[in-house]
């Protein structure tokens, strides 16, 4: 089976290559990389070698430069774009934060600023794989993920399905700190989870072991939330009092104030520190030596990268380094190559997905993307029914889900008034005269 890696000259795609090749059930035959920046593209295909070296069964690997070779006769298609690069991402944060209100590429203004340059090219993706590669499944990285897998829904329908690492990052760090053997995950239906939101906007309510219910013992040990980033990052009172663990992403929300107060005069956002990182990187790549050398400053570049993830938040709430718990998550290469091998296997495989909504939140419509606990089959991903959701959460989860619809609306149609209700009905912009001079600014500087 063929794996086509769009974008496929980024940071993360060695990641994914090293997942095929620890697969035992060896489900990819050959890997295709596609991106538009030949030179980065050819960076990645240097440490895709290096990691191949010697491997009893390495997996093949080529480039093709046209968007439709990459594609013709692909199984899968991993799409992990980043339209505007990182030069765009600085822009998405900085604009926002000259009005005070937080920019980040999948919340906030910057992430109503990025999915509105995203979605177009998504849509033409779509629209290219329906044509060339109608019987693939896709599989969607590309932030911002809801979003973006909403659009693209249009065109595949449930061909396409969002993945995120987040939420099982959080179920494993919850479960290894309520006591849980990380064995236990290997063994099915051992361990069980309510988890609902929408991506990078979700909870987890329900945390279980052979059918008995963790989380209320957790939430009230002090010493076990104090042992994990989430329980670190929001503070055990308030986890108390929402009866859930939150998505980490959920700290721009309910602490809104003490993030942009950490961001607001910082020397260096998220967007300026990876294009620095990464920019010197692929710089350095190129006269490191050859697969080994690349692989190593590769290496070096990515526990930098994992170290430093959502820094501003975690100064925020007391500030603290991330230890190797912390680091463990689901990874999403391996919530990736999950999901192809539980539709390869139509094994009934549980895991979380963004996914259309069907009747799951009935007070979305049904073709909403939401991010929740899916049945994966040889079908597809059918999210599975959940508990109804509290007026706090389900509140919060309609304004944001506006705001994303709003966004594809403005993307599509080119409409202005789609692009400045998506930013000025977002809970952290606080004024529609600032949403429409971020939207000013971010047209100027396009």
């Amino acid at each position: 089976m063929r794996l086509t890696i769009l974008g496929g000259g980024g940071f993360r795609v060695p990641l994914v290559y090293r997942a095929l090749l620890d697969d035992p059930a060896h489900a990819v035959s050959e890997v295709v990389l596609h991106d538009t920046d030949t030179r980065r593209v050819a960076v990645i295909a240097e440490v895709l070698a290096r990691l191949a070296r010697g491997h009893p069964a390495p997996v093949p690997v080529r480039v093709e430069n046209r968007l439709d070779d990459a594609l013709a006769g692909a199984g899968f298609v991993f799409s992990a774009i980043r339209v505007g690069g990182t030069a765009g991402r600085i822009r998405d944060e900085r604009i926002p934060l000259s009005e005070g209100v937080l920019g980040q590429e999948t919340v906030g203004a910057g992430g109503v600023l990025y999915g509105l340059r995203t979605v177009p090219v998504a849509l033409h993706i779509a629209e290219r794989i329906a044509a060339l590669a109608p019987a693939a499944w896709v599989i969607n990285f590309t932030n911002p993920a809801g979003t973006v897998t909403e659009a693209m829904s249009q065109v595949l329908g449930d061909r396409v399905i969002g993945i995120c690492d987040s939420p099982v990052g959080l179920v494993r760090r919850a479960a290894r700190a309520a006591g849980v053997d990380p064995a236990a995950f290997d063994v099915t239906g051992r361990v069980g989870y309510d988890y609902v939101g929408l991506n990078h906007l979700g909870w987890l309510r329900s945390l279980t072991l052979d059918g008995t219910e963790l989380l209320p013992g957790l939430l009230a040990d002090d010493a076990a939330l104090g042992s994990f980033e989430e329980g670190r990052l929001f503070g055990a009172d308030w986890l108390r009092t929402l009866g859930a663990l939150p998505n980490e992403y959920l700290h721009y929300y309910y602490f809104r104030r003490e993030t942009l107060g950490s961001v607001r005069d910082t020397a260096q956002t998220r967007g300026e520190f990876l294009d620095r990182q990464q920019g010197g990187f692929f710089e350095r790549a190129g006269s490191a030596g050859g697969p080994e050398g690349a692989y190593e400053l590769w290496e070096r570049t990515r526990l930098e990268r994992e170290e430093t993830y959502m820094a501003h938040s975690r100064e925020a709430s007391g500030g603290w380094q991330r230890d190797s718990h912390d680091l463990e998550g689901g990874g999403y290469d391996r919530v990736a190559l999950a999901l192809m091998h539980a539709i390869l296997g139509d094994s009934g495989t549980r895991l979380i997905l963004n996914v259309r909504n069907g009747t799951t939140v009935p007070q979305l419509a049904p073709d909403a993307i939401v991010e929740t606990v899916c049945e994966v089959t040889a079908q597809g991903a059918r999210p599975l029914p959940c508990a109804p959701l509290p007026e706090d959460q389900l509140g919060l989860m309609l304004q944001v889900k506006a705001v994303e619809r709003a966004t594809v609306e403005a993307a599509v149609y080119k409409d202005r008034d789609a692009a400045l209700r998506a930013l000025a009905l977002h809970p952290l912009v606080d004024s529609p005269a600032v949403a429409a001079r971020i939207l000013e600014r971010a047209a100027r500087e396009a």
